[in-house]
């Protein structure tokens, strides 16, 4: 686990934009991914009748769909103690398996860092 205090700069922006996605939208989960270029995409959970989608995965896709080649880091803030390995298995399949993937309360606390791997 690692504690908010180790946080580069860059890695609290991604959480803190996730938190702002949450907090907006109303929704269980924000989440945020920086591309190989540092630009970000932030996204919330999708809901519909008939598309359901963590905020992480859409964050994934919304890089994609941007031409994102690869992935830096990910943050993701929720309630939940822990990422889904669906949710891991998109951030692996843009950013590889080491590309770390924070997990935030809803505080914005970072509660622990694991891979995508």
């Amino acid at each position: 686990m690692t504690e908010s205090t180790g946080v580069s700069p860059e890695d609290r922006k991604i959480i803190t934009l996730a938190r702002s996605a949450r907090a907006r939208n109303g929704v269980p989960e924000g989440a945020a991914v920086r591309d190989e270029t540092g630009r970000t995409y932030v996204a919330g959970t999708v809901g519909l009748d008939s598309l359901k989608l963590s905020a992480l995965r859409t964050a994934v896709a919304m890089a994609v769909a941007s031409g994102a080649t690869s992935l830096e880091a990910a943050a993701v803030v929720t309630a939940e103690e822990s990422v889904p390995d669906e949710d891991r298995a998109a951030v692996r399949d843009l950013g590889g398996p080491a590309t770390p993937v924070l997990v935030a309360g809803p505080d914005g606390t970072l509660r622990v860092t694991v891979t995508a791997g």
